[in-house]
């Protein structure tokens, strides 16, 4: 009889994958980026086990907010203070720090918890195209095709 198979923390083979987030569309790069942390791309994907790839993000400060999300999407966070609800726009995130504008998208989509965490670290944004990961020999990942 056939059984599932279960990946093994041990038996995982990890790649490094370049993904250019010039002109892509905010939520379309983060379905693709936050699939392949997950590992969802490959056959071994094992909902439990962290089988995931490592995804360098270059051109942050370039992805596209379509429609009027720049002026209306906003994020907020609490400062743990009374009255310490903070508010800022995409628009804003975009300007002044896009590497949280994309982590911020991509953590969303991505599993709540210690694996959801472990998977996050795998991720690398860089707000122009120098990245410091040229040793690992990346793969450049197009994801106009997987859109």
């Amino acid at each position: 009889m056939r059984t599932t198979y279960i990946a093994k923390p041990g038996e995982v083979e990890r790649k490094w994958y370049v993904v250019d987030a010039t002109d892509v569309p905010l939520g379309r790069l983060s379905t693709v980026v936050a699939s392949v942390l997950r590992g969802k791309n490959k056959p071994t994907f094992t909902p439990n086990v962290d089988t995931g790839d490592f995804v360098i993000v270059i051109n942050a400060e370039k992805v596209a907010l379509t429609g009027r999300k720049a002026d209306r999407k906003i994020y907020y966070h609490h400062t743990d203070h009374p009255g310490g609800l903070k508010a800022r726009t995409a628009g804003d995130y975009r300007e002044k720090d896009p590497e949280k504008l994309i982590t911020l998208s991509i953590k969303g989509m991505m599993p709540k918890g210690s694996l959801g965490r472990a998977q996050m670290k795998k991720l690398r944004v860089y707000r122009g195209a120098d990245h410091q990961h040229t040793a690992q020999q990346p793969e450049v990942l197009d994801i106009t095709n997987l859109i």
